[in-house]
């Protein structure tokens, strides 16, 4: 081997090595961001989960924005309702959760089972029939809505 080789041959090397490095670290940080980014998901559908659960805990607090209680014609029909939101509230962390790649598929789809069961509740059939608002991610309300497909018509008988 040539000893004037080596010197460049070292210096590829380590040039990969600080090149790879900086792919390491930009991956890292991509992976970091996408943490960052379902956590602040996660911290504001809580907060909205706290506002809903002031309304289990005292219905007449729903009547604050009209709009929420229309159809209600009592304190159980409020609370059954604000219940069923908090509980897609939490699939819609996990629904976030699993898009971002957060949440394996196994776990998410554990959830998605739960849900068709609850789907078929008479109280969340109610809720998701109601045109009460219901803040949601927009992608997340229309997969709700292709996962509860015929609610509508079950409600009605």
């Amino acid at each position: 081997m040539n000893l004037q080789l080596l010197p460049i041959i070292l210096q590829a090397v380590s040039s990969f090595a600080i090149a790879g490095g900086l792919i390491f670290a930009a991956v890292q940080f991509l992976y970091a961001r996408k943490a960052q980014h379902v956590s602040n998901f996660a911290k504001l559908v809580e907060l909205q989960m706290q506002l809903r659960k002031m309304r289990v805990d005292d219905p007449s607090l729903a009547s604050v924005y009209k709009h929420d209680v229309e159809g209600a014609t009592s304190d159980r029909e409020i609370r059954e309702y604000f219940m069923n939101l908090m509980q897609l509230s939490v699939f819609e962390i996990v629904w976030f959760s699993h898009r971002m790649g957060q949440i394996p598929d196994d776990y998410y789809q554990s959830w998605v089972e739960r849900m068709k069961a609850i789907e078929q509740e008479e109280s969340f059939i109610r809720m998701i029939n109601t045109k009460s608002m219901k803040i949601l991610h927009d992608d997340f309300q229309k997969y709700i809505v292709e996962m509860t497909n015929g609610l509508k018509k079950a409600s009605k008988s």
